[in-house]
């Protein structure tokens, strides 16, 4: 996990759920997930509250 080694706390994946796929009726879900490099965990979001989200973490 290149992003792992580069200290990078967050990683964002936007897939083929966020956006669906039309031609075979799977609708879009809007969401991405959310992977914590310490601890592994991830969440799966409304893109809408990715900025909220990442806010709340990364507070002093």
């Amino acid at each position: 996990r290149r992003e792992d080694e580069i200290g990078t706390p967050y990683c964002i994946t936007f897939d083929f759920d966020t956006v669906g796929d039309e031609a075979n009726g799977i609708a879009a879900d809007h969401c991405v997930t959310i992977r914590e490099r310490d601890s592994m965990e991830q969440v799966r979001i409304p893109i809408d509250q990715v900025k909220d989200f990442l806010r709340e973490k990364c507070a002093f």
